[in-house]
């Protein structure tokens, strides 16, 4: 090799070699839900067009989840430069200075597009946070072959007293099919997010004007007494175990005949390759009872860079891109409209998208209606439908989430459990300083 080939060679390989070094990795923590496993899959598109940026999934259960970036983010551990929150992480952390400013976005990204409760439940005294992935209010999925064959017709606008008659109706244990499936899991965000919702519509709220918790009251007790009697009657088996991901495999396995849970599973149980129900299921609002106010929670799991990250730029660039319209149209054409993540964009509900997903429009009105600043029939001090945007919440929701899994599975009464929660929640919002 003469002299000049051998330089050659040798600059060839310090060019590789620097190619190589300078793939940044990005660390994405993120929830196994099937949206987040699409977004996994899809993502090695965008490897392909950024080949300086690795992406390292960490895939875990919703509760596990937040309480790996909670500790992570309270001591700036650094282990994850995206992370997947929830509209409360979202507006406390970006207040606390914990998460990096969602600004510059590319021309293209078009925030404007994003529906205005979405991007204001990201943001903090009017600075973005996250960029949502996608959105989801509550609503209620029912079997409509065996509402035709029982002789019900399920209304636009249930109560909970209508559906428990319904469940009862529905009820078939010895064929394997339970007449209603509901979050029994313990956690804020699990079993509470449920069960806050139809407190709400019994007209209950978390705390009064003065910030004093009301599990006492008679709205609580006619809540939690509805939802641990309805389960016991006509849920299935070992139901605190059950969170989202849970009762959506009960549903599509056709062992239940309504649930009651996050909008973003209508793309799932209309799946004719996941679901043996696909053909069968008819979407109607979130039930009410004595008022319609925070019937239906409003939520996002959205993408957040931590300001611990050390490749913020790139894991920027991977945010804007999963969020993005030009990811809504690679869903599309890898996996069907459908299946475009929901709930985010305006121009995500076309004709084309409306005509082919049938839980859309549902999904849509039940998002307008939300309203997270009057989430009660009685006034409230906090902004949440099924959650309370304090920093102390994660804790308490947590606390008064596993007395009422208790409840559920009658290791004690529903008035014990409220009275317990009443205590817990009293000692820790004292501790904390409240009323503030």
């Amino acid at each position: 090799m003469n002299h000049t080939l051998k330089v050659f060679a040798a600059a060839s390989c310090l060019s590789l070699t620097v190619g190589a070094q300078a793939a940044e990795t990005v660390t994405i923590a993120t929830v196994n839900n099937s949206d987040m496993i699409r977004m996994q899959r899809l993502a090695k598109t965008f490897e392909e067009q950024h080949p300086d940026i690795k992406l390292k999934w960490v895939v875990l259960e919703e509760n596990v989840l937040r309480q790996r970036l909670t500790t992570d983010i309270a001591t700036q551990g650094g282990q994850f430069d995206v992370l997947t929150i929830g509209m409360y992480e979202a507006a406390l952390w970006g207040e606390k200075g914990w998460l990096e400013p969602m600004k510059d976005l590319p021309a293209d990204y078009a925030l404007d597009d994003v529906f205005p409760s979405v991007r204001e439940g990201l943001s903090a005294k009017g600075q973005l946070y996250a960029l949502p992935f996608y959105a989801e209010a509550s609503i209620t999925y029912y079997r409509k072959d065996l509402f035709e064959q029982a002789g019900l017709e399920m209304p636009e606008q249930p109560t909970w007293e209508q559906m428990a008659e319904f469940a009862g109706k529905l009820h078939q244990p010895d064929k394997g099919q339970y007449g209603i499936c509901l979050r029994g899991k313990a956690g804020w965000g699990e079993n509470m997010a449920l069960i806050t919702t139809v407190a709400n519509a019994y007209g209950a709220r978390w705390f009064d004007e003065q910030w004093k918790p009301e599990f006492t009251g008679s709205e609580w007790k006619n809540a939690l007494n509805f939802y641990v009697d309805t389960m016991n009657k006509y849920g299935p088996p070992g139901a605190s175990s059950n969170g989202f991901n849970e009762n959506l495999a009960l549903f599509n396995s056709g062992k239940c005949a309504m649930w009651v849970d996050a909008s973003v599973a209508g793309s799932f149980v209309t799946d004719k390759s996941q679901s043996k129900v696909a053909d069968s299921v008819g979407f109607t609002f979130a039930p009410t009872q004595v008022t319609d106010k925070g019937a239906s929670w409003l939520y996002s799991w959205a993408l957040a860079i931590p300001t611990s990250s050390k490749s913020k730029d790139a894991a920027k660039t991977f945010s804007a891109w999963a969020t993005s319209k030009a990811y809504g149209e690679l869903v599309a054409e890898k996996d069907g409209v459908a299946n475009v993540p929901p709930g985010t964009r305006a121009s995500t509900y076309s004709d084309a998208y409306m005509k082919a997903a049938p839980f859309a429009k549902v999904t849509l009105d039940s998002l307008k209606k939300a309203n997270p600043a009057d989430p009660s029939a009685k006034p409230v001090p906090y902004v949440g439908i099924q959650l309370v945007t304090i920093p102390e919440f994660q804790a308490i929701g947590t606390a008064v989430g596993k007395l009422f899994a208790a409840a559920l599975t009658g290791q004690m009464k529903p008035e014990q459990a409220l009275q317990a929660a009443q205590q817990s929640t009293e000692r820790e919002m004292k501790r904390a300083g409240y009323p503030k």
